[in-house]
């Protein structure tokens, strides 16, 4: 499988692609490429290496970085618990700024009788919720009503609906690959880094087993 998902050359992050392009298409695989780490290397449509998430087992850290193919902080994604309201949050901060800015996004995990009955947003198959953060502002930072996701992470078949329910970006399973090598389709409507820190929280949420689990234990 290495063979298969090992990058070519490091490139630059992704960035939002114009309205007049083409999708962009991800490889996404749940491993670290460094020696006694956990967390996910991502390719583009050529092999190249353009994000990554590393953490050694001692990190105990509650947040998880989205790095670019020369780990540069792109994104943080940093749990937040609410305690007796039944789920927690996950907030986008930019690059590393975890504690010194204003979240972007905060992704929550539906309940389960949400996710069962279709309470609150969204349908009856929303198992998360992404909502815009007031006075956000930076990569992934929009006003609107957010996005709703639909589908299961646990078997690498879901899909991110903007306010307009126009399906936005897609996790889809990487054929004779198991689970822990999907492809992640991200739509012009989406910046691509705020697709991947979705994909990390619901690793986190869903996850089974999440390579970052203990980051937010």
């Amino acid at each position: 499988m290495a063979a298969k998902v090992h990058p070519n050359v490091a490139l630059p992050s992704l960035g939002q692609p114009p309205a007049d392009e083409e999708p962009v298409t991800l490889t996404v695989w749940r491993k670290s490429l460094l020696l006694n780490c956990r967390g996910f290397t991502v390719f583009d449509a050529s092999g190249n290496l353009v994000y990554r998430v590393d953490s050694y087992a001692s990190d105990s850290r509650a947040e998880v970085v989205l790095m670019d193919a020369a780990g540069r902080p792109v994104l943080t994604v940093r749990r937040r618990r609410l305690i007796g309201l039944g789920a927690d949050q996950w907030l986008v901060y930019p690059g590393e700024e975890a504690r010194r800015t204003p979240p972007l996004y905060a992704v929550k995990r539906r309940a389960p009788a949400q996710y069962m009955r279709g309470g609150g947003h969204g349908s009856a198959k929303s198992m998360a919720h992404v909502a815009p953060c007031s006075g956000a502002a930076g990569v992934g930072a929009k006003t609107g009503g957010g996005y709703e996701v639909e589908g299961s992470y646990l078997r690498r078949c879901c899909t991110v609906y903007d306010e307009r329910r126009q399906a936005v970006a897609e996790v889809r399973p990487k054929e004779a690959l198991g689970t822990d090598v999907f492809r992640l389709v991200v739509q012009p409507g989406m910046e691509v880094p705020l697709a991947m820190a979705v994909v990390l929280a619901l690793d986190q949420m869903f996850g089974k087993p999440s390579l970052l689990r203990s980051w937010s234990s």
